[in-house]
């Protein structure tokens, strides 16, 4: 096929995929979700370039929160007199371009991210995808409606109190809050800057995943420990709310059942006292942190106060009393923040859980319930969420089913995993497996962590080590994330070694043959604390794999091959089980 001939097909596929997705956008018929749609015309031109270019995101359409800069579509902020015309696209949704993802538009928000209802806008409250009556959740409404519906695979949000997950939650999808830092906010207009994130808004974990790893990285941002830790493992321990506060009719026992069905995963359950959390999340909004929201755009609200510049009057009531808050005030808060993240965090060692699992929203009001009382029910709805980013914790939010409140209709529930800061790839891990979006035996989805840039050394193991086996723990104690199997060229001989538990001696030698083993990838720190404990016989040392390449792996020393010793070269695998 020639090369004007693959352009043609190009062409059309560009143009039935846009066609497709401005279909949906017209079918949904919600003229509140998008504050700008791009021209069709553009839209084919830059699908085309992504089929063509076959990234990662290749074909994929985004959606961005209007605080967030697409260059040439207007930042409003969801406040006409705030707009500007950007030059350039913020970093992160540069990032996403160019690993083929192609924006169909801006969406609405809560008028300058501040609010969990999606309310708060002049352009519009923005409905539930699934219930129109109901609040879409905020700030980021419009996006994650827009992926809720179908209309785009991906949208951008940012989360500084629970943005990026509250609307996850009650439109039925996935939202990824990485770790503060480690995706650039340069671009996105501040609501906290201290404590302000982008977000991801997919269908399942995977997909959001790829697209933050995309995002995640580059100038500016915070760099990955070496020892990240890459997946949760089985029987990883979940801390769960000793009590529940704020929860409606039903609530509560939606978050049982999904406690219930971690436990029926292989999960380990114990309850926390959730106290610290709570008297964080309170100090967000009820203290003196509201500070930075003034220094973010209170100057433009005072100039603006009186004119037609289409401010939203809850908006201003709430940043604008701010501008009064002492300094000493804003540093006492910070250092009560401070202390509360030390309890929290030392509580979550002693029982030594790998993420916090708690409701993602207490309930779902009606719009017209928050119309009649937006300060309570907004403060109500961040229960869950406010604490995270002020502990600098990372967080998903998955669906996990759906509540009958009766003559109110069905109410989408989910949970959000919280972990310690660049815990991300244990946390997706835990939330994929709650969601039923794991990968399958043969191919495992990677962390997205590792693709990010996260440090990672492979290890090939070939006994008691591998899945299931009885050393497996030492492993995924580290944070080791499982690969899928591999073989060994056909230059190794492996024999039963009289160990405890017994374990395989791997040689290398001229008349082997091709050896099953596993594939795992650790971060160095963890591949160094497991040599430091690694007892003779066994050795690490550089296993050829049959296609060539080669990667840090097990042997043994010789002499610890006695000439009694089971050859199982033959059989070319270790029993598991």
């Amino acid at each position: 096929m020639s090369a004007t001939t693959t352009g043609v097909h190009a062409g059309a596929a560009a143009e039935a995929l846009v066609d497709d997705v401005l279909a949906r956008l017209a079918e949904a018929d919600r003229p509140e979700v998008f504050l700008q749609v791009r021209d069709r015309e553009d839209l084919v031109a830059d699908m085309a370039a992504s089929l063509a270019g076959g990234g990662p995101l290749a074909g994929m359409t985004l959606a961005v929160k209007n605080n967030v800069d697409v260059a040439g579509l207007p930042t409003t902020a969801a406040c006409p007199g705030y707009a500007y015309l950007p030059e350039r696209d913020a970093v992160a949704v540069a990032r996403l371009r160019a690993a083929g993802a192609v924006v169909l538009g801006a969406t609405n928000l809560d008028q300058f991210a501040t609010g969990l209802v999606g309310t708060r806008s002049p352009y519009g409250a923005v409905r539930a995808a699934h219930r129109p009556g109901h609040i879409s959740g905020g700030s980021s409404s419009g996006s994650a409606v827009a992926v809720a519906l179908g209309i785009c695979d991906l949208a951008i949000g940012t989360d500084t109190a629970g943005s990026g997950r509250i609307p996850a939650a009650l439109n039925g999808i996935v939202g990824i809050k990485p770790t503060l830092g480690v995706v650039s906010t340069d671009g996105v207009i501040p609501a906290c800057a201290s404590y302000d994130c982008v977000t991801v808004f997919a269908r399942d974990v995977h997909t959001a995943g790829r697209a933050t790893a995309v995002m995640a990285g580059g100038e500016g941002t915070r760099r990955w420990p070496t020892d990240t830790p890459l997946a949760a493992g089985p029987g990883a321990t979940l801390a769960v709310p000793r009590e529940l506060v704020a929860m409606a009719p039903g609530w509560a026992e939606a978050f049982a059942a999904a406690v219930d069905r971690a436990r029926s995963l292989g999960y380990r359950v114990v309850e926390i006292d959730l106290a610290p959390f709570l008297a964080a999340a309170r100090l967000l909004y009820d203290g003196a942190l509201v500070a930075e929201r003034y220094e973010a755009v209170g100057g433009f609200l005072d100039s603006a106060r009186g004119a037609d510049a289409g401010v939203d009057p809850i908006v201003d009531g709430i940043i604008a009393p701010a501008r009064d808050i002492a300094a000493v005030d804003l540093l006492r808060d910070r250092r009560r923040v401070e202390g509360l993240r030390r309890e929290a965090l030392a509580e979550l060692d002693r029982l030594g859980a790998a993420a916090l699992l708690v409701p993602t929203a207490p309930f779902h009001p009606t719009i017209a319930e928050v119309d009649s009382d937006p300060i309570a029910l907004n403060s109500r709805m961040g229960t869950y969420t406010n604490f995270c980013n002020l502990f600098d914790l990372c967080a998903v939010a998955v669906p996990t089913g759906e509540i009958d409140e009766g003559d109110r209709g069905r109410a989408s529930f989910g949970v959000t995993v919280v972990g310690r800061p660049f815990h991300d790839g244990p946390v997706a891990d835990i939330a994929a497996d709650l969601a039923g979006d794991a990968g399958s035996e043969a191919e495992p989805f990677a962390p997205w962590p590792l693709r990010a840039g996260a440090p990672a050394v492979d290890l090939v193991v070939f006994g008691a080590h591998r899945r299931g086996g009885p050393l497996e723990h030492q492993l995924t104690s580290r944070g080791a994330a499982w690969r899928g199997p591999v073989r060994s060229s056909a230059d190794y001989r492996m024999y039963r070694l009289g160990t405890e538990p017994p374990k395989p001696g791997v040689l290398r030698h001229p008349d082997g043959a091709e050896l099953l083993g596993e594939r795992w990838m650790m971060s160095p720190a963890a591949l160094g604390s497991f040599l430091d404990e690694l007892p003779r016989p066994m050795q690490l040392g550089r296993v050829t794999l049959e296609d060539g390449t080669e990667m840090v792996g097990f042997g043994c020393e010789p002499t610890a091959v006695t000439p009694e010793a089971d050859d199982l070269t033959e059989r070319g695998e270790w029993p598991i089980g």
